[in-house]
């Protein structure tokens, strides 16, 4: 696709990378075919070729308008069209780049710059979104049901080891997860202590930036990622083996860090360093399969679950293309893992799209769920706290993190 920039953009980074990755794109159409919101509205402009039309005009001068806005607004970025391009278009950081652009050309009404804002100020800090969320519990039966979905009931905690090892791994406890799903951290160092490593949690980390980032509130997104460079640092100067990740959304983006803050002079080789490091749950503990096949062994055949039903988040599967290390490992296990049909499609989470854009969120979740039942599962797994606290809102069936799944088993 060739291009023409216009003046604001040419010769910036924005540019440059929205030049590279256009030029890219030789208008096939196989990415609509995955493309969760081109199926249920059947606009081109709702598909990602069609989205890369609209940000080329863009760029290349076109006048933006609210139509514009609203189109990319709708992209839920799962990056399943990026699984599927055979030229490789970097589908996730062009349209991250269109927004930002268009968020500075098109006004946005009040009502939703005061909600973006409240989400961007919110949602990141642990301490506070923690305490409003303890609260609305006690109100969680008499709030609207789709407030109440945003509220799943709080789970045991369970206990977070404290013997210490002389292996050691830095992990992001996130912003959400330890007021939602405290289990699933203390979970992850639970298996991980068993096998003789030590989890540790470098206190002034905070949220990873992706929240901030795709609500395009861009510089505030690189200060939390720069907040957690420096809080991990020490660590990493002192030998840390590695950063454990086990909400997708964090890894997808913290493994992005060496790219997002590239042309920060002092920052740059840092960021690269926290990317290299980076590493999903998923794909640790595939080294210690039979440390974890002893353990089982050694608990004998006792659990409550057979037959499971996983969902990989997109950010796994798409965003960081790690396909199938979650189902081998728990098949290694004994367990069956059944996977749903269309499982490259998103169930609609994306972040927080599920409260910008609830309409469409709650048609891909049913969507989702009617698919996921029809494996006739005990559970349902998957490998992030958005995906596991939006399928639980729609059905009766236990949705879990699959490491928690996993810690009953060996730990």
């Amino acid at each position: 696709m060739q291009t023409n920039l216009a003046e604001f953009i040419r010769m910036t980074p924005d540019g440059d990378e929205a030049d590279r990755i256009l030029r890219k794109c030789v208008h096939c159409g196989f990415c609509t075919a995955t493309c969760p919101t081109y199926q249920l509205l059947g606009d081109e402009l709702d598909g990602p070729r069609g989205r890369i039309y609209l940000i080329k005009q863009m760029v290349e001068g076109a006048p933006v308008t609210r139509s514009t806005q609203q189109h990319l607004d709708r992209c839920l970025t799962c990056r399943s069209c990026e699984s599927t391009c055979p030229s490789g278009v970097q589908y996730g950081r062009l349209v991250e780049i269109g927004r930002k652009h268009v968020e500075e050309m098109v006004p946005r009404t009040f009502a939703q710059r005061a909600l973006r804002r409240t989400l961007a100020s919110f949602l990141p800090q642990p301490s506070l979104f923690g305490t409003v969320y303890r609260v609305g519990l006690n109100f969680r039966r008499v709030l609207p049901r789709k407030l109440r979905d945003k509220l799943p009931a709080r789970r045991d905690a369970g206990i977070r080891p404290t013997r210490s090892h002389s292996r050691k791994m830095l992990m992001l406890d996130g912003c959400v997860q330890p007021a939602m799903m405290p289990n699933v951290n203390n979970a992850t160092a639970r298996v991980f202590d068993a096998l003789g490593i030590q989890l540790v949690s470098a206190p002034a980390a905070g949220c990873c930036g992706a929240l901030r980032l795709h609500l395009n509130y861009e510089a505030e997104a690189l200060d939390d990622m720069r907040r957690n460079i420096d809080a991990w640092w020490p660590y990493i100067e002192a030998g840390i083996e590695g950063i454990v990740m086990n909400a997708s959304g964090c890894g997808a983006t913290v493994r992005e860090y060496g790219h997002l803050l590239r042309s920060d002079p002092e920052y740059a080789a840092k960021a690269r360093r926290v990317s290299e490091l980076t590493r999903d749950v998923c794909e640790i503990l595939p080294a210690f399969e039979s440390e974890l096949a002893e353990r089982v062994a050694e608990r004998g055949a006792r659990r409550e679950l057979h037959v499971v039903a996983y969902h990989p988040p997109c950010t796994l599967q798409h965003g960081q293309q790690i396909r199938g290390s979650v189902e081998n490992l728990l098949a290694g296990l004994g367990l069956e893992v059944r996977l749903p049909a269309d499982s490259h499609l998103c169930c609609g989470s994306a972040g927080t799209y599920s409260i910008l854009q609830p309409g469409l969120s709650y048609r891909l979740r049913d969507q989702k769920l009617s698919k996921l039942s029809a494996t006739e599962p005990q559970a349902i797994l998957s490998g992030n706290v958005g995906c596991i606290a939006h399928l639980q809102s729609g059905t009766s069936t236990p949705v879990m993190h699959w490491i928690e799944l996993v810690d009953r088993i060996v730990s």
